[in-house]
């Protein structure tokens, strides 16, 4: 089973801006208008949570890290330490639950939807963007690998859940919504520095089971895997990321 994951904000800023920085598409999906009521799943350091806030919205946002929700307290949000797959609110006093980047860390995705429909009003909509079937694959196929060299079930400690849209998608419609949209793409992503940057923010799950003293050397072997993959011939590396969209709406009573 997956070690948990943990989020150091600083770290978090430092490696994977970029995930908040390539919401914007799913923002524009969910086309939040002044004065609704917003639940933001999984707002990790509050950075969506604050554009939305700034549109106009009243937003709530939820994330499993003190540590992230902290940081976006930091920023004014009204904001709080909940798992997204066991979601508190009731009474349908949201009008839509938004979410970036964060489902693919939660397994239970009946409880993920579930806890959606109890937060939206009747004509709601559940919005998010996460990560996909085949998300990552070459960095997931290298750390399953390298665990692997050293006599440990590597898939044991792979934290993520991508499903493919036709899985997804009867989840959501199972779950009560009518899916309105829902679509894979592959969505390559420039990182910010070297691949180690990612594999220390995203993949602690995979060094966990290690000594301390060993994770360098596990993680330098990790990047020599992937450089003929992911790096090019001046040094910039590439994570293959493939994303799920989607927009699921809650049917109006009667």
């Amino acid at each position: 089973m997956a070690s948990p994951q943990h989020w150091d904000p600083d770290r978090y800023a430092r490696n994977a801006r970029f995930v908040s920085e390539l919401g914007a598409p799913v923002v524009e999906l969910l086309a939040p208008q002044p004065g609704e009521r917003i639940l933001d799943v999984g707002c990790g350091d509050g950075v969506l949570t604050q554009k939305l806030a700034g549109l106009g919205c009243r937003v709530i946002g939820v994330d499993g890290s003190r540590h992230q929700v902290g940081a976006a307290r930091a920023l004014g949000l009204d904001v709080a330490v909940a798992d997204g797959q066991r979601l508190p609110f009731r009474g349908g006093f949201f009008d839509a639950v938004f979410s970036n980047a964060a489902l693919h860390w939660m397994h239970d995705a009946d409880g993920v939807i579930a806890g959606a429909r109890r937060a939206l009003r009747p004509g709601g909509r559940f919005v998010a963007e996460f990560g996909g079937h085949g998300c990552v694959e070459h960095i997931r196929t290298a750390l399953i690998a390298a665990l692997g060299r050293r006599g440990l079930d590597g898939a044991r400690y792979d934290p993520w859940y991508f499903p493919t849209p036709e899985a997804y998608g009867a989840r959501l419609t199972a779950g009560g919504f009518t899916v309105r949209s829902i679509a894979l793409f592959p969505r390559p992503t420039p990182l910010p520095g070297d691949v180690v940057g990612w594999l220390e923010t995203f993949a602690e799950s995979f060094t966990a089971p290690l000594p301390p003293a060993d994770r360098p050397g596990f993680l330098a072997e990790v990047r020599d895997a992937l450089r003929p993959a992911l790096c090019d011939a001046e040094g910039r590396w590439t994570a293959d990321y493939v994303r799920l969209r989607f927009v699921a709406d809650l049917p109006a009573e009667g």
